[in-house]
């Protein structure tokens, strides 16, 4: 490790992969990543094999194990955050779907001021040069990125079952849902390739570590960085419990969502009130640090199924050895798919312009940390709002930077929140009632029969939720007085020589994974900081609802079946009325 280097990366998750890749291209350019986790060892199959994800969640070796505050709404329930503590971060241990989110996040990005430069049009090429979409490069697509994947089959009888229900409840097919159209149902996208995972790490780091400009620190916890005045010149680490510092041109600060605006107030950078609190002199007054922060909420909405076509045979212990030998060896089998294969995207209601609600279907019914009905088949859906009003916070709590800040999401604390969740819930019901699921049908497990009404949804939501590992937006972009970000330089408002590049700085949450708009932003980003020209802005079209677009792209002969858009019922009324209508015929 040299004494200093033009850029140094804290953090090597998923951003700070992408941008060591883009900045350490330039070979005058020295680069250093300092990643506080282990490395991603190429032998480690909780890592690497797609259908172990499941393992790394809470376990102290990939996982930094964060929780939120007790959550007034849901009860005083702390909720748990898988965050990666490993080179990769969250795209390590995360479940490898891969969802862009829909045109309109970004548009609603550019309509603040500063971010013109960050709508749909200037990102989709951003989104095309990270990625080789399998399925075919096109005039949405990318075909010759490093993040390579591959679409789910989606093919079983029980992902056949709910893609005939979805059209049974007067939903449509889309045929990529990253692509001209995301609202309706279709196999998805995941960073999965050859029967593996493809993480930030393996496909931004692994193939360029041997670049004499680049250097990767695992184990180094950054604890504080180095200023003159206001511009920042260094970062203080420690690797092996010694306490180490690096200067540095430029710093960029790559933690994520809890960590970026963590190591910011650490180092003075923040609302003086909070930092007093905390013990930390102010350097650089910023209340928007911390503020601002968001997520996606979710729950599992499961069936026991009739016949025996799910995957929960595979869950017994005595298999696991047949299944790592036949994914060590042949890349194949059950191991190789992290099974979150197909689902889709709707409106619940009429005052939204674009989806909502995402469904991931799941051939089996279990949770996240792999518990599931002893024996049984079964499957689910992973259903919540994606385009929540709710707000929270992160916060340090003390001048030591390995406690962990303190978090708070305020999930359900909002009227609109309440709302959706109900509307979430009955569409959902909805779809998993249709005839196509008839033979497979052996009732609801969860939440189960007695939750019917709105507040029993509520209820039941507030004790049941789990997050969807999405947190973002706490140090967001933008030229506002709650602004952390310069969205033209990714420079911190006030400071010299330090940016932020992660989830943090989105100014809303996408209605998506967020795993693709991270390495959007972050690949977008290596241009703004190396000072490379733009990518041009592409406008082809794209579905909007309502707007007198064709379902499928124009000129494709599938549209002359539809007459319209709106011939599809959009919310939850018209579901409602199309049941009720239903109903009489019987």
């Amino acid at each position: 490790m040299k004494k200093r280097y033009d850029y140094v990366i804290v953090g090597g998750g998923s951003a700070g992969s992408a941008l060591a890749n883009r900045l350490s291209a330039d070979e005058s350019t020295s680069v250093l990543v300092l990643e506080a986790g282990r490395a991603d060892f190429i032998m480690d199959p909780l890592i690497h094999m797609p259908a172990a994800l499941m393992f790394p969640s809470g376990n102290p070796l990939y996982d930094w194990a964060y929780e939120t505050d007790p959550e007034p709404h849901m009860g005083g329930r702390r909720v748990p955050h898988a965050r990666g503590k490993v080179l990769g971060g969250s795209s390590s241990i995360n479940g490898m779907i891969f969802q862009r989110g829909n045109r309109g996040d970004y548009d609603k990005w550019a309509t603040n001021a500063g971010l013109e430069h960050w709508d749909y049009e200037h990102c989709l090429p951003y989104f095309k040069r990270m990625e080789t979409c399998v399925a075919g490069a096109d005039a949405w697509r990318g075909g010759s990125g490093p993040l390579a994947m591959e679409r789910g089959p989606a093919s079983s009888p029980l992902f056949q079952a709910f893609f005939e229900a979805t059209t049974q409840a007067g939903y449509a097919r889309t045929d990529d849902v990253n692509g001209y159209r995301q609202e309706g149902f279709a196999p998805f996208d995941r960073n999965v390739r050859h029967g593996s995972r493809l993480s930030a790490a393996r496909a931004y780091l692994r193939p360029i570590r041997d670049r004499k400009n680049l250097d990767i620190s695992t184990l180094s916890m950054a604890t504080g960085l180095r200023w003159s005045g206001t511009r920042v010149t260094g970062v203080d680490f420690t690797r092996a419990g010694r306490p180490r510092s690096v200067e540095a041109g430029e710093v960029i600060l790559c933690g994520g969502a809890f960590n970026s605006p963590q190591l910011l107030q650490l180092s003075g950078v923040g609302s003086p009130e909070v930092l007093r609190a905390a013990g930390v002199d102010t350097r650089v007054e910023l209340p928007g640090v911390g503020e601002n922060l968001q997520d996606h909420l979710e729950v599992y909405l499961q069936h026991t199924s009739l016949q025996p076509v799910s995957i929960a045979p595979w869950l017994k212990k005595w298999k696991a050895p047949y299944i790592g030998a036949q994914w060590l060896f042949a890349d194949t089998g059950v191991g190789a798919s992290n099974h979150f294969e197909g689902g889709g995207f709707i409106r619940t209601n009429d005052d939204v312009a674009y989806p909502n609600l995402m469904f991931h279907f799941l051939p089996i019914a279990v949770r996240y940390d792999g518990t599931a009905p002893e024996g049984k088949h079964g499957y689910q859906v992973h259903i919540g709002p994606m385009n929540s009003d709710v707000r929270g916070r992160v916060h340090i709590t003390d001048d030591d930077p390995r406690h962990h800040p303190s978090i708070l999401f305020n999930y359900l604390s909002t009227e609109n929140d309440r709302r959706e969740w109900v509307e979430v819930i009955r569409a959902a019901r909805h779809i998993l009632r249709q005839p196509a699921f008839a033979a497979f049908d052996g009732g609801e497990i969860s939440p189960g029969p007695s939750v019917e009404t709105d507040q029993e949804i509520i209820d039941w939501v507030a004790q049941d939720a789990e997050t969807a590992l999405h947190p973002s937006c706490s140090a967001k972009m933008g030229t506002d007085e709650m602004a952390v970000v310069d969205p033209s330089s990714m420079r911190v408002h006030g400071t010299d020589g330090l940016r932020v590049v992660d989830a943090s700085v989105f100014p809303s949450i996408t209605n998506g994974n967020i795993y693709a708009p991270v390495m959007m932003v972050a690949e977008k980003a290596a241009d703004l900081i190396a000072g490379n020209t733009p990518l041009a802005p592409e406008a082809p079209p794209t579905y909007k609802a309502n707007a007198g677009m064709p379902l499928y792209p124009p000129g494709d002969p599938r549209n002359d079946a539809w007459n319209t858009p709106t011939s599809i019922p959009s919310s939850i009324d018209a579901i409602a009325a199309q049941r009720a209508a239903q109903e009489e015929t019987r």
